[in-house]
Formats: structure tokens, sequence, C-alpha cells
């Protein structure tokens, strides 16, 4: 059996909730439809006509790729232009595209968590806050007989969270009254007659991010007919979510040594620095995609060097002249986020025994040429 557009969006987004997505940010459905099985997803940094090529090749029903295909307001589509053919493509193979992009640089196991990763940071910290998750608490009665698998189906869809601690709730015992009307099919009782039930007040909190994902899960494992449940805002915030990261290195190590290992860990044959190679890096900052904005936060975080694409000339003599190194392999390096996003998807959906095929794309899209 294979999973529906909305189904594969939906285990996306619990790795990169488009709520996560800077403002005004291009992301989401942009071509196609996902009114559809899906056999096949590719997963792409970018949406070029080589990608195209090989997603009609691989008989690919969907692209997920990072960067938007259609990022300004469009006046017409024009076949006989670059983008116009493209889109004519795609639409004329029935291939959908969703993008995640600022989401996904922003998520928990996203590209600047995936980037951290590759060179070995610890203690990670984001550079730039963009977003912080509101609280929820969850309140649902439910008879005693099921009130563990309901409580560990809301634990499972990212409930239950308070700081460091996980599965946290509070549970009351009680009575429960109801009478179910003629043509109800109830749980417990008979249409017409007043029953009583033991129940359980299952109270948690639930980050706004997953609100939807947690109540669909409680109400799958609810036996209830019709669920009663309350759900209320709270002036509490959780963790915070940002662009970057920067964190420990496990050792000290030379720049000179720390280029060696961007390279190798992010498949690239050259890249450009910025700094004394002899000197000694032991905390570095990474953002994917175009970092000469946040040169200043790297270095507010206490980070040695910054390792991100598409510096400029005049942010690299800032960068010298303030004491901190720059490494920029190039704006590409996000292609990583392809296989960890393959990774994903493809688990999530052998979890639910779906058949949809998840596969990297192996084109490499880096425009520049080193000669």
């Amino acid at each position: 059996m294979y999973a529906k557009g909305q189904a594969v969006i939906q285990l996306m987004e619990e790795l990169a909730p488009k709520s996560y997505a800077v403002e005004n940010d291009k992301i989401g459905l942009q071509i196609g439809t996902l009114h559809k099985e899906i056999r096949k997803v590719l997963v792409a940094l970018d949406v070029t006509e080589e990608v195209v090529d090989e997603a009609i090749h691989e008989q690919a029903d969907l692209i997920i790729a990072h960067h938007a295909i259609i990022y300004r307001p469009l006046p017409h589509i024009q076949t006989d232009t670059p983008a116009g053919r493209l889109y004519e493509r795609l639409i004329k193979h029935d291939i959908a595209v969703y993008i995640a992009h600022t989401n996904l640089d922003v998520a928990d196991g996203g590209i600047n968590d995936m980037m951290a990763e590759a060179i070995g940071l610890t203690d990670t910290q984001p550079l730039d806050e963009v977003h912080t998750d509101k609280l929820k608490k969850l309140v649902v009665f439910v008879p005693t007989t099921h009130a563990d698998a309901v409580r560990q189906a809301m634990f499972e869809a990212g409930a239950g969270g308070i700081g460091r601690y996980s599965h946290c709730s509070f549970n009351i015992e009680g009575v429960g009254t109801f009478k179910p009307e003629e043509g109800t099919n109830p749980f417990i009782g008979q249409p017409g007659k007043l029953e009583t039930a033991q129940e359980i007040r299952v109270e948690t909190i639930v980050p706004q991010s997953v609100e939807r994902r947690v109540v669909q899960a409680m109400l799958k494992a609810h036996p209830y007919e019709e669920v009663a449940y309350d759900l209320y805002s709270l002036d509490l915030k959780t963790r915070t979510f940002g662009l970057g990261r920067s964190g420990k290195l496990p050792q000290p190590v030379t720049l000179q040594e720390l280029c060696e290992r961007v390279k190798q860990v992010f498949d690239v044959p050259m890249l450009r620095v910025v700094g004394d190679l002899s000197r000694t890096v032991r905390k570095a900052a990474v953002l994917g995609g175009s970092g000469s904005r946040y040169v200043k936060h790297a270095q507010f975080a206490g980070a040695d060097v910054l390792v991100t694409g598409d510096i400029d000339y005049h942010t690299a003599h800032d960068a010298l002249a303030a004491g901190i190194a720059l490494i920029d392999p190039g704006h590409n390096v996000e292609k990583i986020m392809k296989r960890g996003v393959a990774d994903h998807l493809r688990r999530k959906l052998e979890e639910r025994k779906w058949a949809t095929e998840v596969i990297a794309s192996q084109i490499d899209t880096e425009p520049f040429r080193f000669v």
C-alpha cells in the first residue's frame, strides 16, 4: 500500500514543521497535487532541469526540495523560457514539488544539526533564534482500561515534554456519566440509558507545533465514539529554535585541520578560508546557505570559526579584523539534507508499513566549477 501525498508531507512536517519557517519564506507545495498515491519520492537540494530528468527517469511522483522553484510572484508562465519549460515538464509528468526551506534549517535534526553533527560539534545552540514553541495543556477523559494506551500514543506523538523530562502527565481517577442517544454505538453502555464509567482524567503538555499530531494520535487510541477532551492555551513557552548552530569541537584543532575535515565531510574539492591556518579552534559555528549576516552572531556565541557559504569580500575583511575565522565551503553543502531527509522519510514510512520508496537525488547541482 502506497502513502497518499498528504501523508508523506505530514511525515516531512514531523521533521520540519511549517510554523518554524521565517516570515515570507516560500515553502510548502509549489507545483502539482498531493491528492494522489505517492509511489516514489525524490529528495533534492534544487529543482533543476537535470533533477527533473532524474525524477522522470525514476518515475517519482513527488520531489521534496530545499530551495524554492517559485520564489517570486509569476506574471505569466511562458513555456519557451527556462523556468516555464521546467514547470511544464513537471506538470505534464504529474510530479509535485514541495519545498522545506528555513523550517528545515531551524528544525531539530534539520540542516544545521546535520552540519554540526558532521563536523562533530557538541552542546549545540542556535545562532539566531527565530521561533519559540508555545505550550498547550491537553486534558482527556479515558476509561481506566485504556489510559496507558492513550497516554503512550500522545507521548509518542510529541506530548509530555517538560525541559529534559519526557512522558510527563497528571492523572486523576473519577466517575464519568453519559447517556448515549439513539443511533450511537457506545463503547460502554446502551443507547437511551444513563451510564457511569470509571475514568481517568489525563493531563499533559503539548507544544503547539505538534498539537494536531498529538490530538490525532489521542483520538485514534481512544476507545470512545465521542471523545471528551479540552485543549488550553498556556502563557508558557518551551524550546527556542533558530538558524545556525554553535558548539564545541571534540578536541582543539588547527584551522587548517578543520578545513580538511570540512572538505571531507561535505564532499567539496576546495574551499575559501579567512584567518591564520595555524590558529587553534575549540568552538565552531555552522550555518547552511548564505552566512555573511551571521558572523557577529557566531562571534557573540564565542565561536572561533564560522563554517558557512557565500561570504562576501567586505564581510571577510570585517571578520579578519574582529579575530574570527571563516570557512566557506559554498552554499551547496546544504546537499547534506538529501540523505538526511531521505533517511527520515524512509524510516517513518517503513514504521507505517507503506510501500512508498524514497531516494536521494544523485545530481550535483553545484553551479560553480573550479579551474
